[in-house]
């Protein structure tokens, strides 16, 4: 199994439950989006990541918690990253992570406030990890259809702005990113993303995205990553900073409805396919007895 054969098995993986229809987003894709994404992540320096789409009051867990992992992972390879979001989710990861905080709420002070933070951190990729982003009419929705605009902070521009190459992952179309397949997200009946991205990836829950990208970044490195994923403890963290979860909207160690032990058994397979890949690559490096 070689690197694009475990990217393909990833990218599979990952929309398997085919939750909001993403499995019929994926052919749409060009195979070896995770692999890219993994080696665009690993010839970086500077890593900004954008997270945090607000439910009621609060954020919700998809999202924050594969930011964290990816920032955890990347940080682990030497690199230097920045978690981008608005508050709450800002103000709660704060004290443990280095936050670029979110502040606009309309599009004039959001482009300026892009342009600004992007000369100041000079990101050589820039990542969305379950952002809300922007539709056509310039507004975000939810996967209910509601206008949501006035709870979100304008991260697209950090996308759009930036002479970095992005990355983008979503789950169900109104996440930055998914304008990359505008015709495709328009058969879905929701109000989708306008906004693009160079490398999309998607998956039956935006977390298990940011994990997948995790383990073709383990291969890719041969630098053990997975094994630093704390998916249950990382629910529990967030949890108790406020986080609900986005389908049921209740205070859960769930992610999109599903039990924390659905994650578990994500990573499980991911690290499954990484070990016969690494196995593989052995057995190959070795040649014939």
């Amino acid at each position: 199994m070689n690197l694009t054969v475990l990217s393909d098995s990833i990218e599979a993986l990952l929309v398997e439950k085919n939750l909001r229809r993403m499995a019929e987003l994926r052919p749409a894709l060009t195979p070896g989006y995770c692999l890219r994404a993994a080696r665009l992540l690993e010839q970086s320096q500077r890593v900004l990541i954008g997270t945090g789409f607000p439910v009621l009051h609060t954020f919700e867990t998809d999202g924050p918690l594969g930011a964290i992992a990816l920032y955890r992972a990347l940080e682990h390879l030497g690199k230097d990253c920045h978690l981008a979001c608005a508050d709450p989710l800002a103000s709660a990861l704060g004290t443990d992570f280095k936050v670029l905080k979110l502040e606009a709420f309309d599009l004039e002070k959001g482009l300026a406030e892009a342009r600004d933070a992007l000369a100041s951190l000079k990101p050589d990729v820039v990542l969305s990890i379950e952002r809300p982003g922007l539709a056509a009419d310039q507004r975000y929705y939810n996967m209910r259809g509601e206008d949501i605009s006035p709870r979100c902070a304008i991260f697209d521009y950090y996308l759009t702005q930036s002479q970095a190459p992005s990355i983008a992952i979503g789950d169900g179309g109104n996440e930055i990113g998914m304008g990359k397949l505008q015709a495709e997200v328009s058969a879905l009946d929701i109000h989708g993303a306008a906004t693009s991205c160079d490398e999309l990836l998607v998956a039956d829950v935006s977390n298990w995205g940011g994990y997948g990208l995790i383990a073709v970044l383990e291969a890719l490195t041969q630098t053990p990553l997975l094994e630093l994923i704390t998916h249950d403890e990382t629910l529990r963290y967030l949890s108790e900073h406020g986080s609900i979860d986005g389908v049921t909207r209740e205070n859960t160690l769930t992610e999109d409805g599903l039990p924390a032990a659905a994650g578990a058994e994500l990573l499980t397979e991911l690290q499954r396919l990484v070990n016969t890949h690494n196995r593989s690559m052995d057995g190959a490096a070795e040649g014939p007895t």
